[in-house]
């Protein structure tokens, strides 16, 4: 079975600069916007904002 172009793949990159990046899925129904999450950067060895990049 094919994936579903309606929950893509997407990359979270970390906001606080170090790199860090989330890979996951998202619903283009429920959120048309870029995907910001606020997840644990292990690199920074804190939470921070990630955001969905293109």
């Amino acid at each position: 079975m094919a994936r579903s172009e309606l929950r893509p793949i997407v990359k979270l990159r970390s906001t606080a600069g170090t790199g860090y990046a989330y890979v996951t899925r998202k619903s283009r129904r429920n959120d048309p916007d870029r995907l910001t999450l606020t997840k644990y950067d292990p690199v920074a060895r804190r939470h921070v904002l990630f955001r969905e990049e293109r």
